[in-house]
């Protein structure tokens, strides 16, 4: 059973709904035995970063989900779900994030043909192979909204890059864990694969 986690951010249900499509069962929940449960765990967002952080701490679900990750379940990050997993984010001043992957949040700077937020469809360039990708041409078209990209340290964590005025980082992969910039639920018939990959996966 899939965790997707509820800490009152997010379109949950979209994300429910394409794992539904698939044919993988999940759940919606902030229940810690629930997450402790499942085989697979889900953190979907939208939103300000230091709110996300806010609210992980109100509902108990910081550390159940720093347990599943070092537990080794497989773990999907989804837009803000990918950021917080970093160690801080530049968004209103500097913020602590969960610190998994060492790194920063930055905001990319508007200029005469920079549009921020990045909004709509772009292309997704693979850096190295993985699991998730499997059935999906490099160089796709997925759906992105957002104003800031993760800077990881170490540059081996690094699945995907995507150019909007820089080249950023769209995706990361270490061991169990993988999160995307971009969100699969809206990204249609890649979306779709990259959800039904990760609900076969094993870390």
């Amino acid at each position: 059973m899939i965790a997707i986690i509820d800490y009152g951010m997010g379109n949950l249900r979209s994300v429910h709904k394409a794992f539904e499509a698939v044919g993988h069962r999940a759940v919606i929940t902030r229940d810690q035995r629930v997450i402790d449960e499942a085989s697979h765990v889900v953190l979907p967002g939208v939103g300000a970063f230091s709110d996300c952080m806010t609210n992980l701490e109100r509902y108990g679900l910081t550390e159940p989900l720093l347990r599943a990750i070092r537990a080794g379940k497989p773990f999907l990050g989804i837009c803000l779900g990918l950021q917080v997993l970093f160690s801080e984010s530049e968004e209103f001043g500097p913020c602590k994030g969960l610190d998994v992957v060492r790194g920063t949040v930055r905001r990319f700077v508007a200029g005469p043909s920079l549009k921020v937020p990045h909004i709509g469809w772009n292309q997704v360039h693979f850096q190295k192979p993985c699991p998730l990708f499997e059935g999906i041409a490099d160089g796709a078209d997925w759906y992105f909204v957002h104003s800031y990209f993760v800077d990881p340290v170490d540059e081996r964590v690094v699945a995907s890059r995507t150019t909007h005025g820089i080249s950023f980082v769209s995706s990361i992969w270490h061991d169990n864990l993988v999160a995307c910039q971009f969100h699969p639920e809206k990204s249609q018939t890649v979306g779709l694969r990259l959800i039904k990959n990760f609900g076969a996966w094993h870390g």
